[in-house]
């Protein structure tokens, strides 16, 4: 949910840096979903893992999810800092 706010937050940008943030929107978006699919896979192996008493961390999802909300910090600082304003 809090990237569907971010990428409700690029929305408010894009009169005033351009087409850019289309990226933006895009990016917050596909992660927001890609979350939202792979949610109830997740909690099953949860399940799984306190039925069992282990549960085992996935390493690739974490990295990538921490990946792309930096990347979505670097663009979004780049596009405050360094794209002109739109009159």
């Amino acid at each position: 949910m809090s990237l569907v706010v971010a990428a409700a937050t690029f929305l408010r940008w894009l009169p005033h840096h351009g087409w850019f943030v289309g990226s933006l929107v895009a990016a917050a978006t596909l992660t927001a979903i890609t979350i939202n699919f792979t949610r109830k896979r997740r909690l099953h192996r949860s399940i799984q893992g306190i039925n069992q008493e282990a549960i085992t961390p996935v390493i690739a999802s974490t990295t990538a999810l921490a990946g792309s909300v930096v990347i979505l910090s670097l663009l979004g600082i780049y596009t405050i800092l360094f794209l002109p304003l739109n009159p």
